[in-house]
């Protein structure tokens, strides 16, 4: 499907972005059709383009559907390169440290005298306050949040396994893009959008504040909390998998009695409804480990399906490159690595009307669209070869070549 049919089509974006809460929020942009312009440092370009370790998926995943445009934006002339890009730019994203953008030329303030109606969106660690000039990090505000201490068992805190709060901020980065965007439509104006990680983790966890209040108690963490459901955990089948099990009402209990073939549990005065089933469980659940632990996955799985339960193997993250609902779906678009390999990576997780939130562009080389992005700003073939000369730019060949020829 062509761009020009996506919500965001029109629009182009500066993202400043590096590791994965400013990419995250270009991603989103850029999946509604944005033109989003990935502004990295030549030669190298992003640094995520070279983590090793958890970091090597950031870039691959991060920065489908954008343009690389590699400039040192600490000289004066690239600078000057940035500001007539501003000039005709629709939103900025950014997620230096703190002070990075204002020290390099670039504050809200200066880019809006050149351009009143730029929506300039800045991801930091904290929003105003007496954190404000700290340094963040998901791990970090996680801790601090509270987040770290529910997701542990008791005296083990631990960070959620993967980077949601990097994630989450980024999503409120982009919805609070989108609502500067409507606002301009009426004022003609744009505005500073600001979204930060703690403020984002707090959020996360406000449900767990109000429970804290309600109950007069310290919240206990997840592992060690008292579910609200006898069954609602994961049991080992006889394969040695784990499979989730919930049984969330009496009309499910008497489902999944009947399905697994237990007359005598749903029968049993001591199991009538859901309290009392919390109240047995020091027994019951035992009961259950040795039935579900007799059966293999494949049957567990069938008849909590069959039994219209909550219910899930417990995958991993490769798993999901074979799932057959997000096969079947679309889920995965297939991506190019930086290897040459191609795999299917997660679309985002919206239906919005017939639109195809596909892929368009596959995560650019360093300086890939280089060429194209500066000539249509005026600069001639001679200049753009000085401006590489200098090390000022990069420009991919293969891109330059292609263009040339066009």
């Amino acid at each position: 499907m062509e761009p020009q049919s996506l919500p965001l089509s029109g629009i182009r974006v500066l993202e400043f972005g590096h590791a994965v809460l400013g990419p995250t929020c270009g991603l989103v942009l850029a999946d509604l059709g944005a033109e989003v312009i990935k502004i990295e440092r030549p030669h190298d370009g992003d640094d995520t383009r070279r983590l090793a370790g958890f970091g090597m998926g950031y870039f691959p995943f991060f920065n489908r559907n954008k343009k690389s445009l590699a400039v040192d934006i600490k000289t004066a002339r690239g600078r000057k390169l940035i500001y007539r890009l501003a000039r005709g730019a629709d939103v900025l994203v950014e997620n230096f440290a703190p002070g990075t953008m204002d020290r390099l030329g670039y504050s809200y303030t200066a880019l809006a005298e050149l351009n009143p109606a730029l929506i300039y969106c800045a991801l930091k660690g904290f929003l105003d306050g007496p954190y404000a000039r700290r340094l963040a990090l998901d791990e970090v505000v996680q801790m601090m949040s509270g987040l770290a201490y529910m997701t542990g068992p008791p005296g083990q805190p631990l960070r959620a396994g993967a980077s949601l709060i990097d994630i989450m901020g980024g999503v409120y980065g982009a919805l609070g893009v989108l609502a500067a965007l409507r606002e301009r439509d009426t004022t003609g104006l744009g505005q500073l959008v600001q979204s930060a990680l703690f403020e984002t983790a707090a959020f996360v966890m406000g449900h767990h504040m109000a429970y804290a209040a309600l109950a007069g108690a310290p919240v206990p963490p997840m592992p060690a909390r008292v579910s609200a459901w006898a069954v609602y955990r994961t049991f080992a089948t006889g394969d040695d998998d784990q499979v989730f099990v919930g049984v969330t009402s009496d009309k499910q209990w008497r489902r999944f009695c009947q399905t697994f073939g237990r007359p005598d549990l749903l029968a049993d005065p001591r199991l009538v409804n859901n309290a009392e089933r919390v109240a047995a469980r020091d027994w019951l659940l035992p009961e259950l480990e040795r039935m579900l632990a007799a059966l293999s996955t494949a049957e567990v799985l069938h008849r909590c399906a069959e039994a219209e339960l909550p219910f899930a193997l417990v995958a991993r993250p490769e798993d999901l490159f074979d799932d057959p609902h997000l096969r079947a779906s679309g889920g995965l678009l297939e991506t190019n690595l930086p290897g040459g390999e191609q795999i299917g990576l997660p679309r985002l997780p919206l239906a919005l009307g017939s639109h195809e939130l596909a892929l368009r562009l596959h995560p650019p080389v360093v300086g890939e669209h280089t060429w194209p992005l500066l000539a249509e700003l005026g600069y001639s073939e001679a200049e753009l070869s000085n401006l590489q000369e200098d090390g000022v730019i990069t420009m991919a060949a293969p891109r330059i070549a292609r263009e040339r020829s066009a």
